[in-house]
């Protein structure tokens, strides 16, 4: 690893507490990165800060260390109750909130406070019962946080600060309805601190920003075009050539640890069946993933159990995947962002990687967008007969997923009953017991 990514600037010039420090030491920091040394500054003499940086650049450690500075230098009102978290962390996936929550817990470990994660997906019971128990720290994906919140398990009127995570993320899932409606129910922005990171300072994002923030200070660091420390190749490929290549590529590569993007689950499980199928054991990781699974997968493609990760685009945001070597575009993405994200995994801090592409006959017509979008051409080259592996139609590994309940038999659900209601109007049909 480089220190090319680093600043001159130093975390104990802050003049944070040692209680601090001694996280900042347990995590081995001493040079801030150019988003820390441009946020901690503003963020630490009590300014509202809204920040552009891309995913990787430690924007992480610069709001969870504003955070604690201002909870040491403002304390809890004597009324508060355990169960009214003194900070409140929105991330729009469940994979950043508990990585967000892991690097707290370092940071935070000589603080004294009490930091909980709540996500969907599993642990609904034991979530429950943490946040009812007391937390000081809450960070959390906004569906579970507003189900607790209904229920009463917790309240935010002693919020002291708050913090959006990957802001432009929420309004691609669809999210900022409820981020306004958890953040209309924290305090006044004057009455506390507030921070807002994101890829992009877009226009929506700006307007979030200053709608419940308190006039924050912009801090852009703009995105590195990958030029300087990502290799970038394409390949023109046909359809029918990708697995071939791909098997190819990876075989004059024993010991990359490379992830393999691609647009749809039916596309990952075709590339994880014929890596599995060919030698080459991977991982799979997208949206029909269970919770758990997808946790214990990361784990095991970061401790190295598995040298190839197949991803969605599930994994391009938010998650601390390190010594990634080698990223894949099996599928050129729709959105030319998404490529910078994608082969943001390689290269991270200071380090070098390789991105290679496939520009194929489905999503050759996302390469020029791509190449407008990040400034420079990439370089193709020619599918030479020597790249390609011979594979055996018949090598591919079949994933077996339980089939889906009938929801008729079932009782049925909102789904089933919303599209009752639209075949209804569009029918002309009456619903039963209507006149």
């Amino acid at each position: 690893m480089t220190q090319k990514h680093l600043t001159d600037t130093r975390f104990d010039s802050f003049g944070l507490s040692d209680e601090i420090m001694a996280g900042v030491r347990d995590v081995g920091f001493e040079f801030c990165t150019p988003i820390q040394a441009g946020t901690l500054p503003l963020a630490l003499k009590g300014y509202d800060v809204a920040g552009q940086a891309q995913t990787g650049t430690g924007k992480t450690a610069a709001f969870l260390l504003a955070t604690l500075h201002h909870l040491e230098q403002h304390l809890a009102t004597p009324d508060r109750k355990p169960n009214q978290p003194r900070a409140l962390m929105l991330a729009p996936t469940r994979e950043l909130a508990i990585q967000i929550h892991k690097d707290a817990q370092v940071l935070a470990g000589h603080c004294g406070l009490k930091i909980e994660v709540v996500y969907g997906g599993t642990g609904y019971e034991s979530q429950r019962q943490a946040l009812s128990e007391g937390v000081d720290i809450l960070i959390g994906t906004p569906g579970r946080l507003i189900d607790y919140f209904k229920q009463h398990v917790f309240d935010l009127r002693a919020v002291q600060a708050v913090v959006m995570d990957e802001a432009d993320r929420m309004f691609d899932l669809g999210f900022i309805k409820d981020i306004r409606y958890l953040l209309r129910r924290c305090p006044p922005p004057q009455q506390r601190m507030g921070m807002l990171f994101s890829a992009t300072l877009s226009y929506r994002v700006t307007e979030l920003a200053y709608e419940h923030m308190n006039n924050p200070e912009e801090v852009k660091i703009e995105a590195e075009m990958t030029a300087d420390r990502v290799r970038e190749v394409g390949y023109m490929a046909a359809n029918e050539e990708k697995i071939p290549l791909l098997l190819g590529l990876l075989g004059q590569m024993p010991d990359a640890r490379s992830i393999v993007f691609v647009n749809t689950k039916r596309a990952a499980d075709l590339v994880w069946g014929f890596l599995q199928g060919n030698g080459f054991d991977s991982a799979i990781l997208s949206c029909d993933v269970p919770q758990n699974k997808r946790m214990s997968l990361l784990k095991k493609f970061t401790d190295g159990e598995v040298d190839v990760l197949v991803a969605t685009d599930v994994a391009a945001r938010g998650l601390h995947i390190p010594a990634v070597s080698h990223v894949f575009n099996f599928d050129l993405p729709d959105d030319s962002e998404d490529y910078v994200h994608r082969i943001g995994r390689t290269a991270r801090a200071g380090a070098e990687g390789d991105a290679i592409s496939f520009v194929c006959e489905t999503h050759a017509f996302s390469l020029p967008d791509i190449e407008a979008y990040i400034g420079h051409r990439i370089p193709i080259e020619p599918v030479q007969e020597e790249l390609l592996a011979k594979v055996d139609p018949k090598s591919r590994v079949r994933i077996e997923r339980k089939p889906r309940p009938d929801r008729a038999k079932s009782g049925g659900g909102h789904a089933d009953q919303g599209n009752r209601s639209r075949r209804r109007r569009r029918s002309g049909a009456k619903p039963a017991g209507k006149a």
